[in-house]
């Protein structure tokens, strides 16, 4: 695959700040966004939209997690 031309890399840009603002502005309820993120994953390459999806997941951690809001899992004993 050819790397995206500046014009693409925009258009990718722009499509992945949309989602993520819908995503934002609907408490993470991805239903409501389903139209943008059709528009992210065509204007993107697969490789980017999965990058985006895990830097946005790292993202919201570190916010949480900065702001003292983390709550670890209990870890599960096996019997």
């Amino acid at each position: 695959m050819a790397a995206p031309s500046m014009k693409e890399r925009q258009v990718c840009w722009g499509a992945r700040d949309e989602y993520w603002k819908c995503l934002d502005e609907n408490t993470e309820d991805a239903s409501q966004c389903k139209k943008l993120r059709r528009s992210f994953e065509a204007s993107c390459p697969q490789q980017w939209i999965k990058y985006f999806d895990k830097r946005r997941d790292y993202l919201k951690f570190k916010e949480k997690f900065e702001a003292g809001q983390f709550q670890p899992s209990k870890p599960t004993t096996q019997s």
